[in-house]
Formats: structure tokens, C-alpha cells, sequence
């Protein structure tokens, strides 16, 4: 198990970080393709990003 994975998820799971957010910084993380384009969300998108980037704490200004 990836353990910077577990626990940023854990990190922005508890600090109420947008779903969407989440999802595209996990698929991003995990090299996973980008959802189909009716589907992606500015958040999403971000989150994406981020993910790739395995940037660990851009999800703070994404925080409901």
C-alpha cells in the first residue's frame, strides 16, 4: 500500500475537502485516465492535477 496515498486521502477526507475534488486527485494520483468530458468539474479537474502532480496539499482551497 502507498502510504503518502492513504494518508492524504485520510488528510482531506477528514478536513471535508470536495468530493469531486477528491476523485480527481485519487484517479490523478493513481495515473488512472481522465473522466469522459461531460463529467469533469472544475474541482475535478483540480483535483486531477494535483494528483498527477502528487502535489499533497493543493485540496486546502478546496475545503466546503
Amino acid at each position: 500500500m502507498n502510504q503518502e496515498y492513504y494518508n492524504t486521502t485520510v488528510e482531506m477526507e477528514k478536513a471535508g475537502v470536495d468530493p469531486e475534488y477528491l476523485q480527481g486527485w485519487q484517479s490523478g494520483y493513481l495515473i488512472n485516465e481522465i473522466r469522459e468530458e461531460q463529467r469533469i468539474t472544475e474541482a475535478y479537474e483540480a483535483g486531477f492535477e494535483d494528483g498527477r502532480e502528487k502535489k499533497t496539499d493543493g485540496y486546502k482551497d478546496w475545503i466546503s
